[in-house]
């Protein structure tokens, strides 16, 4: 099990690594927008790219998924793989075609106006692209080639930067600026991964499987509503922003929202190796002692990320880094009392990755659709409840609501299908040390001078992995594989 632990750590670094250089780029994009675009402007392509994100998941329709699940046990990979990106590519064709052509209506859907209709037809270049571009970084997740997945990742995002820059800066081009961006950074991703693709395609002697085709498709549509509901729990609030408080609202709330990249950096890295990881494992005898031992480690390091970032990202933002210049232009601070929302929303998606174990390897994943679209109306109801009263604070607490709900139902969902003995004494003890971190911090700061409440905090932070990994290290005994 040892090995096991250490080969997850490991590939959980790699893909942190690239994932923490990218997304970092792609943060610095954050105080660069905040300064260059009105509020307006910037809730304008916040609310595009909430489109696009959710489809997205139509496009390449849960056949990621399909394909890591079905080619970790083909003995002809290559087969799946074909039947793969042909019924991608024909799927692509003809929504990015209906999209383009309807862009007008669709752009006063969402509530960008219609005048606004050259942003969705943008957005069909940067969808087909992405879709195409996933299959292939699947396949690198599969094949635990993380470095190369690195690379890629972290050259695509260099090159989303440098053309933002050189758009928005230099050549004036406004808003439309970052869909050219993400274009030219989706094409450099797909020159970048051509090895992949002609490894795959250059194989003639394939013939269509109907048989192969149809368990493929029947195992990835759950994945559509289930990714359009989870989704909709990040990305429903914009539009409804947009319609109860304004685009300019939208893009203050968007640039705090960013803060939480930083939460979702450990989650996404984590993920990108948890998934391999435990269809790999999943038929060892002390699988789910694995997996239960994993869960109490990533608590314990994403608890303590998160504390940090609540703690400290808020200061940080106000401070002057380089004379007048801030991490977020100061109109945009009407927004930092959303940041622990989003982050501890985050934390709970993070829980709700490890219980993704049970449903996928029973593969009853038709439940997803279900618990993701009871987190969609979850964030739907709070965000019309609380955000007339509340303003960007109730879309803030729906965001932390709805993953809080989700990573509830998928818990009880794989403890009924493919039980494990997680170590809840260990667990309730972390939150607990959090809890209780938290509450010493905001006792403590109504009595404290500035610099005083900033040691504090720091002390918190250093203590806390110290009494963390004690709890989770109690009694523990990883047996060697």
């Amino acid at each position: 099990m040892s090995r096991d632990i250490l080969r997850l750590g490991k590939e959980t670094l790699v893909y942190g690594t690239s994932t923490v250089v990218a997304r970092l780029l792609n943060f610095c994009l954050v105080p660069f927008y905040t300064y260059y675009l009105a509020t307006a402007d910037y809730g304008l392509a916040a609310t595009t790219f909430a489109l696009i994100a959710l489809l997205n998941v139509i496009f390449l329709f849960g056949m990621d998924q399909s394909y890591l699940r079905f080619a970790s046990e083909a003995e002809n990979k290559n087969e799946v793989f074909q039947h793969c990106f042909y019924s991608l590519f024909v799927h692509g064709i003809l929504l990015g075609t209906i999209m383009f052509f309807c862009a007008q209506p669709l752009a006063q859907w969402v509530g960008i106006g219609a005048n606004n209709a050259r942003l969705i037809q943008l957005a069909v270049f940067i969808l087909f692209l992405d879709m195409v571009n996933m299959l292939a970084f699947t396949k690198l997740r599969l094949q635990h080639r993380a470095w190369y997945f690195a690379g890629v990742r972290t050259a695509s995002i260099a090159v989303n930067v440098l053309f933002n820059v050189i758009f928005i800066a230099f050549c004036k081009k406004g808003v439309e600026s970052i869909f050219w961006a993400n274009i030219f950074a989706s094409l450099a991703s797909l020159l970048l991964l051509t090895p992949v693709f002609w490894q795959e395609l250059k194989q003639k002697n394939i013939r269509l499987n109907l048989s192969l085709q149809k368990q493929m498709i029947r195992f990835a549509w759950p994945f559509v509503p289930a990714g359009l509901a989870s989704l909709l729990v990040s990305v429903i609030d914009k539009p409804i922003l947009v319609k109860l408080v304004g685009l300019s609202e939208v893009g203050i709330y968007q640039a705090n929202f960013k803060i939480g990249v930083f939460m979702m950096l450990i989650v996404s890295m984590f993920d990108q190796a948890w998934r391999p990881f435990f269809l790999n494992h999943a038929k060892d005898q002390n699988a789910k002692e694995t997996f239960a031992l994993v869960l109490s480690f990533f608590t314990a390091f994403s608890s303590w990320v998160l504390l940090g970032l609540i703690f400290l990202m808020p200061a940080l933002i106000q401070s002057n880094i380089f004379g007048t210049f801030h991490l977020i232009a100061p109109q945009y601070w009407g927004g930092l009392h959303i940041i622990p929302m989003v982050l501890l929303g985050y934390f709970f998606y993070g829980l709700y990755i490890n219980f993704m174990v049970g449903p996928v390897l029973t593969k009853k994943t038709s439940v997803l659709m279900w618990i993701t679209l009871l987190g969609a109306v979850t964030s739907i109801t709070t965000n019309l409840l609380l955000v007339p009263h509340l303003g960007i604070a109730g879309a803030g607490w729906a965001v932390a609501l709805s993953y809080f709900v989700m990573a509830c139902a998928l818990f009880i969902f794989t403890q009924k299908v493919y039980p494990i003995a997680y170590q809840y004494g260990k667990l309730a003890l972390l939150g607990a040390l959090a809890l209780t971190s938290a509450g010493i911090v905001y006792y403590m700061a109504p009595h404290l001078s500035a610099f005083g409440l900033i040691v504090l905090k720091v002390f918190v932070l250093c203590v806390y992995p110290v009494a963390a990994g004690a709890v989770v290290c109690y009694k523990t005994h990883i047996r060697g594989k």
